[in-house]
This record gives structure tokens, sequence and C-alpha cells, in this order.
């Protein structure tokens, strides 16, 4: 029994150590101290599997050919050009933001994207027919990646269509998540094998990696069709986005189709996470990146964010503007567990007079994540924030657009596991109509939901407090 005691505490101090080394927040630091003293053995599996700073500690490196290396010189020299010049030579649409286009190229080391067609696609079948559309007119390549894949009407149609494709010569990838598609049969797997379609799951769940990956999972969908066509959004493969839920009914979404350079970028998403995936470096040349012509008129980034970024990317976004927005920001997601600064960075817009209105559904698919939603609310509404609960089915996208200028679509929830342990890619686009567009959509949901009343929430039940309270305990973790 002694034995076992100086073990634990020896392992106990060793992870004090880990956590004044790679903490990051001294509240969390704080938690997971709390956790490792007061939970004997839990305490130090939940930080086995939960609380270790991936970002500090990285597993993930992205290999450095001569094309990429190339290309990362190409994004030092664009932003030291906007410093010498002031900005004098960049496109008029992106001229306001330029602090924010740097941003994103230091970030996540993508430039803006002159020439591009956007085509915002609202739910399931709307989104599906475009994707199917796409890759039945598919001549070279399919890339095909998704957290959530599930069997079903869907997935057969995935299946049916790619069978074709690949007699005609057509080559096809696909990345799935190992947890979020964990309900994938090998069976589905082995016919997508045999039929010639590429298959890899992105850490997949296996007993020796288990606490060292189960938390990082890979949130991103992304579709992308012989280098002139690609989509992204907040779109899973699931049946329940054609048929509905017997429990939540209809689910809604955004996705968005992108044809035009910016392509190329979300390719390049999609090779690295294929490279870490396969350790495969086919993808990791320019033989799989195309020479698009300009076919529009929009300018779009992308944004990429992962646990071993070197800043929380997709957060930064948020954050930034949040604090540019001058006269609205306009919010559609279902995960809004802020964290500390976007929610200081909220109610400071909303205090300096910019109309910050949130969106979401009024039903949940976790308790836990409904709650812990909920418990940001009062201090929101005391701020004059206006939150509006949709009515109808599940209001599953992830939106923010502000001042008729900017928009983000993408995979990103407003919450911790988004911003510091999922995979996730957000495209922004410098556009004016689609701002205007996607903006004219969200009055006319909120024309149909249920604006919350701030006093009238502030007598809701001491029993609703408690379990927003509970939700909040754990809400680093959501």
């Amino acid at each position: 029994m002694t034995i076992a005691l100086i073990v634990y505490f020896s392992l106990a101090l060793f992870l004090v150590g880990r956590l004044l080394l790679y903490g990051i927040r001294p509240t969390k630091t704080l938690a997971w101290l709390l956790a490792i003293f007061t939970i004997p053995v839990g305490g130090m599996l939940f930080y086995f599997v939960l609380g270790r700073n991936r970002r500090k500690n990285k597993f993930y490196r992205l290999k450095k050919t001569e094309e990429i290396s190339a290309y990362l010189k190409t994004v030092e020299a664009y932003c030291d050009d906007i410093d010498r010049n002031n900005g004098v030579n960049v496109p008029e649409p992106i001229k306001g933001h330029i602090k924010l286009v740097k941003l994103i190229a230091k970030n996540s080391s993508f430039l803006p994207s002159l020439g591009n067609e956007l085509t915002p696609l609202k739910d399931g079948p709307a989104t599906f027919d475009a994707i199917f559309q796409a890759m039945e007119g598919a001549q070279k390549f399919i890339h095909v990646q998704y957290y959530i894949f599930e069997e079903g009407e869907l997935a057969n149609r995935f299946l049916a269509l790619w069978q074709r494709k690949i007699k005609e010569g057509v080559e096809i990838r696909f990345l799935y998540d190992g947890l979020g598609s964990n309900t994938l049969s090998k069976a589905y797997v082995n016919q997508l094998k045999e039929s010639g379609v590429e298959v890899f799951s992105f850490l997949p769940i296996r007993f020796k990696r288990l606490l060292s990956s189960i938390n990082y999972r890979n949130h991103r969908k992304i579709v992308v069709v012989d280098g002139h066509t690609a989509f992204t959004g907040g779109v899973n493969v699931s049946d329940k986005y054609i048929n509905g839920d017997p429990v939540l009914g209809t689910w809604h979404d955004m996705h968005l189709r992108l044809r035009g350079p910016i392509v190329n970028s979300l390719q390049a998403v999609f090779a690295m996470d294929w490279s870490f995936a396969s350790g495969k470096d086919d993808m990791l040349t320019l033989s799989y990146f195309s020479n698009i012509p300009k076919i529009g008129k929009s300018i779009v980034q992308t944004v990429s964010s992962g646990p071993d970024s070197d800043f929380p990317s997709v957060h930064q976004l948020y954050f930034s503007l949040i604090n540019s927005a001058k006269k609205y920001i306009y919010i559609v997601n279902p995960y809004i567990i802020p964290g500390e600064a976007l929610m200081e960075a909220l109610q400071v817009a909303a205090l300096g007079g910019v109309d910050v209105r949130i969106l979401l559904s009024s039903n949940s698919d976790s308790f836990l994540v409904r709650w812990g939603v909920r418990s940001y609310f009062e201090n929101f509404l005391e701020a004059g924030v206006r939150i509006y609960q949709y009515p109808d089915g599940f209001l599953h996208s992830k939106l923010m657009f502000t001042d008729d200028e900017l928009t983000t679509i993408g995979t990103a929830n407003l919450d911790v596991r988004s911003f510091e342990q999922n995979y996730e890619v957000n495209v922004l686009a410098y556009d004016k109509e689609l701002t205007k567009q996607l903006k004219r959509d969200f009055l006319n949901d909120c024309k149909i939901s249920q604006e919350i009343n701030y006093k009238e929430f502030t007598r809701r039940p001491k029993s609703e407090r408690f379990k927003e309270g509970l939700a909040k305990v754990f809400s680093p973790v959501l």
C-alpha cells in the first residue's frame, strides 16, 4: 500500500510539473490540479485523456516538401509587401481588413484568393444535390473528408457513384474521423476498398493510442472535385439531413460550394490531413493543384486550425471579427460556449452599440451542451446581446457575418473543443453581396424564432440554474 501511494504521488507531482511547464490558462491549470489531487486515479486518467496541451507538445508535423516551403516563403513575402507599401496594392474589398488578412496568412499560411464564385447551400437536400452533381462530372479525382459519415441512404449513394467513377478512371480518396464515424462498418469500408477507393481513418480508435488521441478529432468536412470545385461547411453525411431525426426533427445546416482559385487551399488542407492519416506523400506535390482561372468576384481566405497549430486560428478569426465590427455581428451556431475572451468581446461590442444577435436551436443533441450554452445567456442578455431560439428541428449551422462586408462559414463551433482540440476549417469571404444575402436569410429566421427576454430569463427556476452551473463546470471539455 505504501509503495502504491509513493508511486501515485510521484506521478501526481510529475503531472503538476507538466501543467506548470505547458499549461495555457491559469484557470484551466488550476482546475486540473484540483482534479488530480481530489479525484484519486480518476483525476490523472481524465488529464491523460482530456488535459494534455497538444499545441505545445506536437504530434503532427507537416512534411516540408520543396513546393510547400516555396509557398510558405510566398506567404511571408506577401505580408512583408503589405507592410512596406501600407496596403496600396491590395484589392479594394480587403483594404479595410488588412490586419485580418495578415493574421490569417500568418496563422494558417493561406493568402486571400481572388476571382471566386461562392454558392451558399442551405440544408441537406440542396447540399447533397450539389455535391453529387459535382462528383458525377468528375474526370480526374474526387477527394472527400468528413467527421461523421454514417451508413444509410446517403452513404449508399456515395458508394454507388464512386464505384461508377472508379470504372471511368477517376481517382477517389476518402478520409473519415475515427471517432465521429465510429459506426462505419468494416463491411462498408471493405466495399469501398474492393471498388478501388483509397480509404483511411484519421486517428482511428486503437487501444495503444487511446489516451493520446481520443480527445483530438478531425471535425472538417471537405469535398474537392478535379481541383475546380470544393464544398465545406457544417453538413455531415447522415440521413438525418434528408429524412429528419425521430427526436430532434429536421436538421438545418449551411454548406458552401466554392469554385475558382480558392479550391486549391481546401485541397491543401485535405492533402495535409491525408498525408498524416495515410503516411503517404503523394498529395504533397503540385500535381493535384490546378491553375484555376478566375470565374467570379468573391475574395476568399481559408482558415485552418488544429490542436497542433501554433495559435488557435479560428478562435482568433472570431475574436477579430467581433472586435472590428462597427454596425452588427450576427452569429448562427449550435454550440456557443465561448470562454472568457469571446464572452467579453461580445459584451463589449453590444455595450458599445453594435447590434449583436445570436441564433441557435431551441433543441439540443446533448444535455450537457444544452445547459452549458444556456449558462452564458444571462451575461449576454444583460449586456444587450439579443438571443433567438429557432423552433423547428435542430439548427447546426456555423456562421458569423458582420457589417455587410465579411462572412465566415465552416466547421468550427464557438467552444473550446473547436478552438483547441479539433481540426477545423472555415472560409472567410470578403464579399458584400454574399453577406447581405445571408443577413436577409438570418433576419427571416429570427422572425420565426423566439427571442429570449432578459427579465423573464432572470426569473427561471433554481433547478435550471443548477443544471447550468453543473454544465458550466464541464464546459472546458465539451
